[in-house]
């Protein structure tokens, strides 16, 4: 019964490859999931039945075109635009926008995929979506990166609404984005639809909470499992990669409970300094004048600026991977190990290769993966969704306080769904199947959707 299982599996993953051929980063997310999922098809036959897996797998609709837009000197470039809606069975599609070079069909599909599973394990009515474009906003001026935002939700827009798709920010898509995008999409339709995009200006239908979420989030999440293991934050030397939302975040939560964060990242260097970040600094230099963490260095002369250095090769004992996917490989896994990590948060989508999610589960560290680990920011993305619907603003301390207990729920849901099907400790199998069988629970009354 189990080789035949196993069979079918590989079977369905095999076709996968061979319908989106080309698109590594989606296959590798596919390939995590299904591994988890012959004790469910155990349990639940129907799912087999009804080929849920299959169905899981290929996105409702995919959307793909052209983006046409200005730059200062009147020089008209051609960038392409992307939105994936993934699997609408428990809600409207919810996930973010991604503006990097590295964007690209596979990329979203993989983000979308992973998405469904992490919106599933909030319990928030939401499904699983992502988008974004190849554009590059680095080095670019707010009127370019407007008339590109522009051009791309004139698109966009006829795939929107709040009970349809309703996108949020990611990876080069902050406010000054989220508002030009807003700002288009209520300029064509007419309509002040606040809950369609999330992650908008306070003043103007945003939720308190919404930048730290994903970071606090993370740390929540680490914080649960190491009280799981009767240990805590307190004390801890951790390493963030990134300097982004995620990373800035992740470490004031850090420092809040207890932790010292020492070294953080961006895609040309690590800094360490061994008295611990100084988050101040930071935020002034990433959120506010926007340089590199070279710089950093200039102001601490007791930090350590290692350019094109590995950060996962300082000691520490908590690591969060917060910058982007596939960033932590087997042999930096083996490192962390070596070095006394005990516990690692996924801040990133998919940061640790699958070699390195192995080293992890071998050595029997507390490893949280991303689709339950940073769940935080869509989350927070729904109460933001929640205010709009009911034309409310909530305080900070209570949005936090709602944050706080969705974390709290996820990792519960994981740490007994792992226990519950064989793999106690395990929280890379207790998203997946805890999040599997959401969706698919949904799936099956609804008919062939």
């Amino acid at each position: 019964m189990a080789v035949a299982l196993e069979e079918k599996i590989e079977a369905i993953y095999q076709q996968v490859k061979a319908r989106n051929p080309g698109e590594d980063e989606f296959h590798q997310a596919v390939k995590e999931v299904l591994e988890s999922l012959g004790p469910v098809l155990v349990k639940y036959p129907e799912f087999a039945d009804q080929k849920i897996i299959e169905r899981i797998c290929e996105p409702e609709r995919q959307i793909m075109f052209r983006v046409p837009w200005q730059d200062d000197k009147g020089e008209v470039h051609i960038n392409r635009g992307f939105r994936v809606e993934f699997n609408s069975a428990i809600g409207p599609y919810k996930g973010g926008l991604r503006f990097h070079p590295s964007v690209y069909l596979g990329i979203i599909k993989f983000l979308g995929f992973e998405q469904t599973f992490k919106n599933a394990l909030t319990g928030m009515p939401i499904g699983g979506g992502k988008g974004g474009s190849d554009f590059d906003p680095k080095g670019k001026s707010n009127n370019e990166i407007m008339r590109f935002c522009q051009s791309f939700m004139t698109e966009l827009y006829r795939h929107l609404g709040e009970h349809t798709d309703c996108p949020a920010g990611d990876i080069g898509v902050g406010g000054r984005e989220i508002g030009y995008l807003f700002g288009q999409y209520k300029r064509i339709t007419n309509r002040y639809e606040s809950g369609v995009l999330t992650g908008k200006g306070i003043g103007w239908g945003g939720s308190l909470v919404r930048t730290e979420a994903t970071g606090y989030g993370a740390t929540y999440f680490v914080r649960e499992m190491l009280k799981a293991r009767k240990d805590s934050l307190g004390g801890k030397t951790c390493l963030v990669s990134g300097s982004g939302n995620v990373a800035i975040y992740t470490i004031e939560k850090m420092h809040e409970l207890g932790a010292k964060v020492v070294a953080c990242s961006d895609s040309n260097g690590v800094i360490f300094h061994k008295k611990g970040i100084d988050l101040e600094l930071l935020k002034r230099l990433k959120e506010v004048e926007r340089r590199r963490i070279s710089d950093y260095a200039g102001y601490h002369k007791d930090a350590k600026y290692i350019e094109g250095g590995n950060i996962w090769e300082i000691p520490c004992q908590v690591a969060m991977p917060s910058a982007t996917q596939n960033e932590l490989n087997g042999k930096d896994a083996k490192m962390l190990v070596k070095n006394g990590c005990i516990a690692v948060g996924e801040g990133a989508n998919m940061p640790t290769t699958p070699e390195g999610v192995r080293v992890f589960l071998d050595a029997k560290i507390a490893y949280g993966p991303g689709k339950a680990a940073n769940a935080g920011g869509v989350a927070t993305s729904a109460l933001e969704m929640q205010q709009n619907a009911g034309r409310d603003s909530w305080t900070f301390d209570y949005t936090e306080q709602k944050l706080d207990k969705i974390m709290t729920g996820i990792h519960e849901a994981t740490y007994e769904t792992a226990a519950e099907f064989g793999a106690a400790g395990n929280y890379v199998i207790g998203a997946n199947v805890a999040g599997f069988i959401k969706v698919a629970q949904a799936m099956v009354p609804m008919g062939l959707i």
